[in-house]
């Protein structure tokens, strides 16, 4: 189910510092801190004596002590002193995550140690552009698999039914989407011509009169999606890669955690090319987009209680052609890097 190989995100940076955070990734217990030097640390969050969380202990210094029998681990996962022993077993050592700080997101590779690179956490072009603003939300805590958040969001046609009063409207019911595959990602898109504006886009509209959108929702593999509106006076020419002036440009960054097999943690944030320093407009697109993604909430855990409870068979339909792709890749990728017998379905 899991594929390990692969960057979490595990907290944004500003949720720990120097104190013991406890998150489960992939079904492992991580405990993180910062260093007294700012840098950020993911250890097992299981003292190897007794299984009790390290989280439930003390930092002293840089060292986490066990909060059972005192038992203290440093930076590396190493169990560097055991009270009234001398002798320190080689087995006493907790397993330690690589971490890396970027996009003001706590990055941990969770899978084969010394076969992580940087290269593959996902770059933001316009994060630092001075002309374009930023939007962010706190994590959500979803009772649903994770690939059912991955499914929603390589689906645009949802927008219509889930969002019919924020992000859609009737003018894109039944409008066909194109699908491909990039290296590990897959691409659904399509474009909605002389449309009248969702209510969601109405207030920071700088046309007015209908407009042709774009709706482009990617996933990248294992759980990584960028959704791209593109939202031009009608006519003006964007299908073309005509950008108006007056153009909507707004790139939605979404990342799913899988905590378990029933659940897992949304991060997510917007980058947008108008009113860049505006902070109320950021202010009033981050309460719009929670609005919007509690609505995916509501009937993404309705589907997973759905499918784990059901004795009938799935039917498919061909708006499934993004996630029907995402799950063959996604095999793929499981089989690649675990034998069969090893691996959850």
């Amino acid at each position: 189910m899991f594929l390990h190989n692969a960057w979490y995100i595990a907290a944004w940076a500003s949720e720990v510092e120097r104190q013991l955070v406890h998150r489960t990734l992939l079904g492992e217990p991580v405990v993180l801190y910062r260093k007294r030097d700012g840098s950020a640390v993911a250890l097992e969050d299981a003292c190897p004596h007794r299984k009790l969380p390290l989280s439930m202990g003390i930092l002293k210094d840089d060292l986490i002590q066990c909060g059972y029998h005192g038992l203290e681990f440093d930076c590396s996962g190493r169990c560097v002193n055991i009270p009234g022993q001398e002798k320190i077993s080689p087995d006493a050592r907790v397993k330690s995550y690589p971490v890396v700080e970027r996009w003001n997101l706590l990055w941990v590779w969770m899978g084969e140690a010394g076969s992580e690179n940087t290269d593959d956490i996902i770059e933001i072009p316009h994060y630092t552009d001075s002309h374009w603003g930023i939007n962010r939300g706190p994590a959500m805590s979803i009772d649903c698999d994770y690939r059912y958040m991955t499914d929603n969001l390589v689906d645009p046609s949802h927008v219509s039914y889930v969002h019919k009063s924020s992000l859609g409207n009737e003018d894109s019911i039944g409008i066909p989407v194109k699908t491909r595959e990039e290296d590990n990602s897959v691409i659904v898109s399509r474009w909605i011509l002389n449309a009248e504006l969702a209510p969601f886009f109405q207030p920071y509209m700088k046309f007015s009169g209908k407009a042709d959108r774009l709706q482009h929702y990617e996933v990248r593999l294992p759980s990584s999606a960028v959704i791209k509106d593109v939202i031009a006076p009608a006519g003006s020419g964007a299908p073309e890669g005509k950008i108006h002036p007056d153009s909507f440009l707004l790139d939605s960054y979404n990342f799913v955690t899988p905590v378990s097999a029933d659940s897992c943690r949304y991060y997510w944030f917007q980058v947008r090319n108008f009113d860049a320093q505006d902070k109320a407009v950021s202010s009033s697109l981050t309460e719009a987009f929670m609005t919007a993604f509690n609505e995916d909430v509501q009937v993404l855990e309705a589907v997973h209680s759905g499918i784990k409870n059901s004795r009938s068979e799935l039917i498919h339909l061909q708006i499934d052609s993004g996630s029907a792709r995402l799950r063959r890749l996604l095999n793929k990728m499981l089989s690649q890097e675990q034998p069969i017998g090893d691996r959850q379905s």
